[in-house]
């Protein structure tokens, strides 16, 4: 299956709900803390003091908690079945569901707790009116909760939009002097050794289907095969001046995700600055393993004379690329390091192995 029917395919499983996941810890603990947030301000707005608005906001918040975790409990529940819904049936099914939840909690409160207590006025009221109360409450803050869900949804549908686009331009960008340099080195072949030529020219397209590919991760052994393309056409210009020394761990998961096309620029700055520059050449080091924190990939290359690394430009820009990527695929969670000496620089991305955010 190629990447756009992938992609076409992730289309059509269905129209994702607004609604967040309600089996989430992260999100009962914010209802936990909203709920409790709540109880504090209904208590100060009894007008209640002393021993008595302890004794009232403890079993307001008693109450509340109830409303919000019975909200919870039912709303994961239905989860599957609120999922396979429109958003708008969705929606409505939630206001319903957590209507009926306060509906029920408010009618158990009248049996077990006085409802001068738990009535959110503060006043001694008739049952039917305690209950009514909760339901109009609980209507407005449910209204403002979905509300609050649908702008968060649209708020980071837009980012991961505009995160996307980022990534795919600047994954796209190709320096112009390796095509030229590429297009140069194939010319030449096709005179000398044709054959070559052919395999030479498979290897650029193979290089440039991945450059304007919409996939956003791939597979760490594709990434690896695209860099040895890389290499092989490289290597085809640059002959015995250009050595490389691979250094893959034997036992890592060539399935494990990696953000497409990284590895490539990363070698490719290394060749640029670091062999190009030097009359004798050098060698390319590339070595993949995993830590503890996640996938390790280090870059070396001998450090070209200070005269000819400030006259090269694009080190920087092809390292900010990189970054960004890297922020935008994994938020703070993946490093990239850069360590020189006289003799040696080298490049160091730690990619964890959670999912990118």
């Amino acid at each position: 299956m190629s990447p756009t029917e992938e992609d076409q395919n992730t289309e059509h499983e269905g129209t994702p709900s607004f609604l967040p996941d309600f089996c989430n810890t992260r999100i009962i603990f914010l209802m936990v803390m909203i709920a409790e947030l709540l109880a504090i301000i209904f208590s100060l707005a009894s007008g209640f003091s002393g021993d008595a608005l302890w004794v009232r906001f403890a079993l307001v918040s008693l109450f509340i908690q109830w409303v919000a975790l019975g909200n919870v409990f039912v709303l994961c529940l239905a989860r599957r079945w609120l999922e396979r819904l429109e958003p708008v049936a969705s929606a409505l099914s939630t206001y319903g569901l957590s209507l009926i939840v306060t509906l029920v909690v408010s009618l158990l409160a009248t049996f077990f707790v006085p409802e001068s207590s738990v009535s959110l006025s503060g006043s001694n009221t008739p049952s039917l009116s305690f209950v009514l109360r909760n339901m109009i409450i609980s209507a407005i803050v449910s209204a403002v909760a979905l509300r609050y869900f649908y702008v968060r949804d649209q708020w980071k549908h837009n980012i991961e939009a505009e995160a996307k686009s980022r990534i795919q331009a600047l994954q796209a960008r190709i320096r112009p002097h390796f095509l030229f340099n590429s297009m140069n080195t194939i010319a030449s072949l096709t005179r000398t050794n044709p054959e070559l030529a052919e395999k030479a020219v498979e290897d650029l397209a193979d290089l440039f289907r991945a450059s304007l590919g919409h996939r956003n991760q791939i597979r760490l052994e594709e990434e690896l095969d695209f860099t040895r393309r890389y290499i092989n056409i490289e290597q085809l210009r640059l002959g015995e001046r250009l050595s490389i020394h691979w250094d893959i761990q034997a036992d890592l998961d060539q399935d494990a995700k990696v953000p497409a096309l990284m590895l490539q620029p990363l070698v490719e700055n290394a060749i640029y600055h670091g062999i190009e520059p030097q009359t004798r050449g050098g060698e390319v080091s590339l070595a993949v393993s995993k830590d503890k924190e996640g996938l390790l990939i280090n870059v070396s290359n001998p450090t070209p004379p200070p005269s000819i690394y400030r006259r090269r430009t694009g080190n920087r820009m092809a390292q900010d690329n990189i970054r960004q990527r890297l922020k935008l695929a994994y938020g703070g969670d993946a490093k990239m390091n850069i360590q020189q000496n006289a003799d040696v620089y080298t490049v160091s991305v730690i990619i964890p192995e959670n999912k990118p955010s």
